[in-house]
Formats: structure tokens, C-alpha cells, sequence
């Protein structure tokens, strides 16, 4: 079915806010010393994505070989969403009391990042995209804590083992202020590996389907 002009505002609203769920989720990791209970609160973000049906790219790309044309149009809106919903939340936030002591943990986080190789980075990302594929397919098809479960786990894992996240790292850039071609270029890639993460396992289940049937 075509997508109209209010379909399309109406995901890109959704997608904004979706970034904006990570943004919060980024600012609590932040604010925290501790980086396994950051890991735990980070999750807010991803919880409150899949509890209000909201549209983020690492959890919509899994799904792209099961739809049509239109779900394609609608995971590059989910994308630009989600980069308007963190840059704008990193921006309002340097007008806070908070800013200096997050500014300064993100910039670190993501000099990290940026004086890595792509490859590594690359491969980092595909073990992110299979985790975020993993969680949001654990809310949708678990019954009871199952769901919930899913979702804290997953992230809590992706953050620990230092897996990138494309999204949660367009927030750290922006309350960092690190952008540049090489940020763009190392993003991509982080784009790129969370996609080929995202789609590997409904790839690998159809296969086996098939070889099955």
C-alpha cells in the first residue's frame, strides 16, 4: 500500500522520538561511573522503543527481506529520524548543568571509537545488529518477563562486550561535538555491520527453513 504524506510524518515523529528514547538512555550510561549498572539503565532506551511501538533503526532492519518496497522507505525514515532525535537531544543538552561532565566520558568513548580500524569497528557493529535483532524479535514473539527479559539482556551485553551501536553512537558524537568526514565514514560502517548483523539471523532461519522443507 502507497504511503502518504501524513504516514510518512507520522513515522518520521515516531523515529525522532525513538532517538530521542536513545538519547536518554546514552545520558544515563554517562552520568554513571559504573559501567555495568550504566549497561543496565541504558536499556530505558530500547524498553521504552518496543513498549510504545516506536521505530529504531537497529530493531527495523532485521525485518527488511520480510516486507516490501514501502517498509524499505520506511527504514531510511527511521534512520534520519533517529539521527534528528539524538543530535537535537545532544544539542539541548549542552545548555545544561550536565553537559561538561557527559561531554567529556562521551568524547573519550568516542576517540576510542574513531582511532580504531574500520575492520574492527565493522565486525563490533555486526555483533551489535545481531543483539538488537535478537531483542526486539524476543519482545515480539516472548510471553510474560520473557519479553522484557529479551530486551535489558541484550543490550546489557552489547555494551559490555563493546559491540557499536550506530545509533547510540549518532548521540555520542553529537554531545561530544566530534563530527567530521571520518566521524561520517566511521558511522557508515557502523551502519553498514549493524545492518548485516540485523539481517543475519532471518536470513540464517530461512535457509535452514528451506534446507528443512
Amino acid at each position: 500500500m502507497k504511503r502518504t504524506l501524513k504516514d510518512i510524518i507520522i513515522y518520521l515523529i515516531k523515529s525522532v522520538l525513538a532517538g530521542i528514547m536513545i538519547a536518554i538512555g546514552g545520558t544515563i550510561y554517562l552520568s554513571l561511573d559504573n559501567k555495568i549498572i550504566g549497561s543496565i539503565f541504558f536499556s530505558i532506551g530500547l524498553f521504552m522503543i518496543c513498549t510504545r511501538g516506536l521505530n529504531l533503526f537497529t530493531g527495523k532492519i532485521g525485518y527488511i527481506f520480510e516486507n516490501n518496497l514501502n517498509y524499505t522507505l520506511e527504514v531510511i525514515i527511521t534512520l534520519i529520524g533517529n539521527f534528528i532525535g539524538t543530535f537535537t537531544s545532544a544539542y539541548i543538552l549542552k545548555y545544561t548543568r550536565i553537559y561538561s561532565s557527559i561531554s567529556i566520558k562521551a568524547e573519550n568513548i568516542c576517540n576510542i571509537k574513531l582511532n580504531d580500524t574500520l575492520l574492527s569497528i565493522f565486525i563490533l557493529s555486526i555483533f551489535c545488529g545481531i543483539l538488537m535483532y535478537l531483542a526486539v524479535n524476543g519482545y515480539k514473539e516472548n510471553k510474560d518477563c520473557g519479553k522484557y527479559a529479551s530486551i535489558f539482556l541484550c543490550v546489557i551485553v552489547f555494551i559490555l562486550c563493546g559491540f557499536e551501536h550506530s545509533i547510540a553512537n549518532m548521540y555520542y558524537f553529537s554531545i561530544a561535538s566530534l563530527w567530521s568526514s571520518k566521524t561520517f565514514l566511521y558511522l557508515f560502517i557502523m551502519i553498514l555491520g549493524n545492518t548485516i548483523g540485523g539481517i543475519f539471523i532471518p536470513l540464517c532461519d530461512k535457509l535452514k527453513n528451506k534446507l528443512t522443507s
